[in-house]
């Protein structure tokens, strides 16, 4: 009797829930940021979008978010290169939703090429975009989630956060910061309900992935198809892209109250990339 009263007890704790949570996710008008964005509203967060595209398509993914999951959206086109712009976003999802209670990192560009012709300006753009803008954003929020105590920070690194490949040393200089700047900031939250970690995807067919396989192709003298088949796939045992679809459902866990106790981590979904 007393094993079915323990059990009937544990039955009525009530679930922890993320709804009524609002969220900031940057670079989510397409691909990965969008995946999570709708991956939170599913879960009856309100999200703020952030990304570049027509206006009438980020209307449109932002009406459908509201109507599919009865959430409220905002939308900020703030450029990830500029302090100003980012301070500007989080001021406007706290305007739009009262507080940030949860910041995705995800705004980043590539650019492939050999370190002896890589453009100075490619590189400059690629650190103020994928790091600087995150040390930012998180600059912004994390004040607000010291007083409330309760916070999530999710940067989206990469498989490039943990090892390198050729012809792309600002990304994975930008990936290998971010990892740092993930640390430094988990330890510095750590006592105030606040946790800060980095998820590292593998290759996830985004626009930002296929705009690289005909760089790299050129950059390699290889064709497209060898490119998809023996540089992208051919790091991932699995030799299957991540879909974004998966990296939001991380995403969900990694703000619930299962995830309290993962800060500072780097969390490889990439195939078994890394293993190798």
């Amino acid at each position: 009797m007393r094993h079915g009263s323990a059990a009937a007890k544990i039955e009525a704790t009530p679930k922890p829930t993320l709804k009524g949570k609002s969220a900031i996710v940057t670079g989510s008008t397409s691909g990965i940021g969008l995946a999570i964005a709708r991956a939170f509203a599913a879960q009856g967060m309100n999200v703020l979008i952030n990304g570049l595209g027509e206006q009438t398509h980020i209307k449109r993914h932002r009406m459908a978010i509201e109507k599919d999951f009865g959430v409220n959206t905002a939308y900020s086109g703030a450029d990830m290169s500029r302090a100003d712009e980012i301070s500007a976003m989080v001021e406007h999802a706290r305007s739009a939703f009262g507080e940030v209670d949860i910041l995705v990192n995800n705004a980043g560009i590539q650019h492939v090429a050999p370190i002896e012709t890589f453009p100075a300006d490619k590189w400059d753009a690629i650190i103020a975009i994928n790091l600087s803008a995150a040390f930012h954003a998180m600059r912004a929020v994390v004040p607000g989630m010291k007083k409330r105590k309760w916070g999530r920070i999710i940067n989206i690194a990469s498989a490039h956060a943990l090892v390198a490949s050729p012809f792309k040393s600002a990304y994975v200089a930008s990936k290998h910061g971010i990892l740092g700047l993930t640390k430094a900031v988990a330890l510095e939250t750590a006592e105030h309900g606040i946790t800060v970690n980095a998820i590292c995807p593998g290759y996830v067919l985004t626009p930002l992935v296929e705009k690289q396989i005909p760089e790299t192709a050129k950059a390699r003298g290889i064709s497209e198809e060898e490119v998809v088949r023996d540089v992208l796939l051919h790091a991932q045992p699995t030799h299957q892209f991540v879909t974004a679809d998966q990296i939001g459902a991380l995403a969900v866990f990694l703000c619930s109250d299962s995830g309290a106790q993962i800060t500072g981590a780097a969390i490889p979904i990439e195939g078994g990339w890394t293993a190798q």
